[in-house]
Order: structure tokens, then C-alpha cells, then sequence
């Protein structure tokens, strides 16, 4: 098993977080990964109408900011949300962003 670069715990900032979660594509991300305990990188874009690059391109953005954790098996790209992290680090932040997401427009 590879593991990706990602932040401490203590190294999460908010600005960053914020930043990552303000891509409607990203926060769609996020979301589907709220239901779920781990999903593949396949299963998450399946959804997603973008580009397969630029869904990398997201997936990193999120594991950087430490809103993601990404492992990989083989060829295999496994994700999941950050939620313990995140809650411990901003407190019903995670929370919040989720119930405004899931409001109809």
C-alpha cells in the first residue's frame, strides 16, 4: 500500500479547508464521501461530470487541505472524509457546510 502525502491533524487549517470546499465539484465530492465510510476515486467520479484528470486534480486539492484521506492498493485509489480530523480541529464546522450543501437551490 502507497501512502499519499497529507497533513497533520494540527497542520489543517481553515482557510485551506474553506478554499477546497468552495469548488461546487469538490463540495460534491465531500458529500458523496458523507454517506459512505471509503469509496474508490472510480466510484465517486462515476458521478461527477468532469473530466478524469480534473477529478485527480480535486482529489488532490482535498487531500491537501486535509479534508480527504487517499490510499492506494495497487491500482486502486481509495478515499475517505477527514471527519474525525476536521471535527476536532474546527468543531460543526464539517456539519455546517454539509446541511448548507444539502439545502435545495
Amino acid at each position: 500500500m502507497r501512502l499519499l502525502p497529507h497533513p497533520a491533524t494540527a497542520d489543517i487549517q481553515l482557510t485551506e479547508v474553506l478554499r477546497a470546499l468552495s469548488d461546487p465539484v469538490r463540495l460534491e465530492i465531500v458529500t458523496q464521501l458523507a454517506d459512505s465510510v471509503e469509496l474508490t476515486c472510480h466510484g465517486v467520479s462515476d458521478n461527477l461530470e468532469v473530466h478524469k484528470s480534473t477529478a485527480s486534480h480535486h482529489y488532490r486539492t482535498l487531500r491537501e487541505a486535509g479534508v480527504i484521506f487517499t490510499r492506494q492498493e495497487g491500482r486502486m485509489k481509495y478515499i475517505s472524509l477527514r471527519r474525525d480530523d476536521l471535527d476536532a480541529r474546527f468543531p460543526g464546522l464539517l456539519d455546517a457546510i454539509l446541511a448548507a450543501a444539502r439545502v435545495p437551490a
